[in-house]
């Protein structure tokens, strides 16, 4: 099994730990700090001697940062994590806030003195972040201390080890490009932005740009690296030695130079003097910056210019998704009919979630599954309402009669990285239960139909996944979509359907397509396909090329959910056709018995009579 259903083997209870860092805080002279849920490289996904947020508080989500006081801890989260936060952390000494509405920088406008001094590691937080702590601290003349010692680690004694994973070539034939192809369009990018030196420091950047794969991160690929790219001669890659093997070390010599990590801070001092390095202020800690800027150089302000050339995938990286897609595809229809075969009551979450894995493995072929790209979320009835739940053997339950059960999952291929949520009813489902779900699936096909001109940026589309919710008065509080990599990081920037989706569409950008809803105490809905982003077409009538999606994900969508009387015949047309591609695609990888349950899940849906409740 790649995931484990474990729960903390040491939750956190009372404020042990929060007394001991308060100690410390005081030791170095410090109001407050700031504990984000961050490394050094701003991971999504942290390796465990970096979870430092977690051993603190006990909340274990993907994202918040907590302010500590010598009287107060905060935990800020956001929409996703509002429940799962509540759940882990000690209430008696943790106070919850929104990370969207209330982040620390405007908490602590509130919340600071002029005697004040505010602690932050600068190893773990961007540029644009410390100009908000400083901007909002100003206020009341209180001073921001960028401390030498990170103080959680100073009390953190079995903090485990860094990760040491062998490095793996990701083949051409998967890559698409080589790595000099790669380094040739960033360099020349470099000089339109006027760079001598280029600081990477987010290892899918560092990874996709080398063609290498890791797993030093659990369920995403990456080798936690960095690499300096130079205007006059060949880039530097920051990797420990110890993950190199033979031929990956022979490998990356022929178009690096490979230099440990102790040596990083000495390496882009001596290089930055007198040059123009580039740094992404959301990406690259200020630690860099003050290096740079110490050495005399000057740090320009860009966008990392990996991001959008990883995100624009290229041809070998769509036909690796669409495999891929395939594949997962029939492992999941496998699990569905497996679902539907489980009388209501007999299962757990945990053995479903175990199950879909198997599947996953068995469909994998000659093509094997490295990993699941996250921990399985596998949620029944009130669990299902929290967005990103991970089940343990504390809060495993039972899919019950009446209840909907929702999966949220994905696998990590060579050839591509999927991602999908299906919500399947237990048993006969209510009426509120399968408007919501009508209303949801109104929003994902709306998306899926979208057309747009070049330039469209995701903040534009957002609204077309939320509109039926919001006519009936719902909403939910997480992105419609993010970007996905080529056996990478299954959230990649810089693409997302957001209301904070600002990068414009290109073709070959892949994104996911998941509007939800959420109902406390009672159910969660989200269905989600990835998406492929493709090149401007002419309509016919029209007098402008507009672009669109392509589908890629293959797995039927639960029509017992589904009010048709609140379809439109456009939206009634999209589901048959879509039924009917991936009944054509799957059925033929797929035993008999998984072949007739297809057939029976995709049969073409007719308009129910409306509903007295529609």
């Amino acid at each position: 099994m790649f995931q484990s259903f474990d729960a903390p083997s040491d939750p956190v209870i009372g404020d042990s730990r929060l007394k001991k860092l308060r100690v410390v805080m005081n030791d170095l002279g410090i109001t407050h700090v700031l504990v984000p849920h961050n490394d050094e490289q701003n991971n999504e996904y942290l390796p465990p001697n970096k979870e430092r947020l977690a051993w603190l508080s006990g909340f274990t989500g993907s994202a918040g940062s907590a302010i500590i006081t010598q009287s107060h801890a905060i935990l800020f989260v956001d929409g996703r994590y509002t429940l799962q936060a509540a759940n882990q952390a000690d209430q008696e000494h943790w106070t919850v806030e929104s990370l969207i509405d209330l982040p620390p920088h405007k908490w602590l406008e509130k919340n600071t003195e002029s005697n004040n001094r505010v602690g932050i590691d600068p190893w773990l937080h961007m540029p644009s972040q410390v100009r908000l702590l400083k901007k909002a601290i100003g206020k009341a003349s209180a001073e921001l201390v960028e401390l030498a010692l990170n103080p959680v680690d100073a009390i953190w004694k079995d903090q485990p080890s860094e990760p040491l994973e062998p490095v793996k070539i990701h083949e051409i034939s998967h890559a698409g490009r080589s790595t000099r192809d790669k380094l040739e369009e960033v360099i020349g990018q470099m000089a339109v932005l006027g760079g001598n030196l280029c600081v990477l420091s987010d290892p899918s950047s560092v990874c996709w740009l080398f063609n290498i794969r890791g797993a030093d991160v659990a369920h995403t690929p990456i080798v936690l690296s960095h690499a300096i790219l130079r205007d006059d001669g060949e880039p530097l890659i920051f990797v420990d030695d110890r993950k190199l093997g033979i031929e990956t070390r022979a490998y990356l010599t022929q178009v690096a130079e490979i230099v440990s990590p102790s040596q990083m801070a000495e390496r882009l001092s001596e290089l930055s003097a007198g040059k123009n390095v580039l740094l992404d202020e959301n990406q690259t800690p200020i630690a860099f910056s003050n290096i740079v800027e110490t050495a005399q150089g000057k740090v320009i302000a860009a966008k990392d210019p990996v991001s959008l050339p990883r995100a624009t995938k290229n041809r070998a990286e769509i036909e690796g998704s669409r495999s891929a897609h395939l594949r997962d595809g029939a492992a999941m229809t496998s699990f569905l009919a497996w679902m539907d075969d489980q009388p209501a009551g007999s299962l757990d979450e945990i053995t479903a979630a175990k199950k879909l894995e198997q599947f996953r493995s068995d469909m994998a072929g000659n093509m094997p599954l490295r990993d699941i790209s996250f921990d399985t979320i596998s949620g029944s009835g009130p669990n299902g309402a929290i967005v990103h739940y991970r089940v343990t053997g504390d809060s495993n339950r039972k899919l019950q009669d009446g209840e909907l059960y929702l999966s949220d999952s994905g696998g990590q291929y060579d050839d591509g990285t999927t991602d999908i949520t299906r919500t399947i009813a237990i048993g006969e489902p209510g009426q509120d239960e399968r408007r919501a779900f009508t209303l949801v699936l109104k929003g994902h096909i709306a998306i899926a139909l979208a057309r747009f001109p070049k330039g469209t940026r995701g903040v534009e589309l957002d609204p077309l996944a939320r509109m039926a919710l919001w006519q009936n008065g719902f909403d939910y509080a997480h992105g419609t979509g993010h970007g996905v990599g080529a056996y990478l990081a299954v959230h990649e920037g810089p693409q997302n359907i957001s209301k904070r989706g600002m990068q414009e569409f290109v073709p070959g950008m892949i994104v996911s397509n998941e509007p939800g809803y959420y109902r406390s105490g009672k159910f969660g809905i989200r269905i989600e396909n990835l998406v492929l982003v493709h090149e401007e077409t002419d309509i016919e009538g029209g007098d402008h090329p507009m672009m669109g999606f392509e589908t890629l994900t293959l797995a039927p969508i639960d029509q017992r959910l589904i009010d048709s009387s609140l379809l439109t015949d456009d939206e009634l047309h999209w589901l048959n056709a879509y039924h009917g591609w991936v009944r054509r695609e799957i059925e033929p990888l797929v035993d008999e018995d998984v072949a007739g349950w297809l057939r029976r899940a995709t049969e073409p849906m007719v308009r129910d009579l409306p509903s007295a409740s529609a």
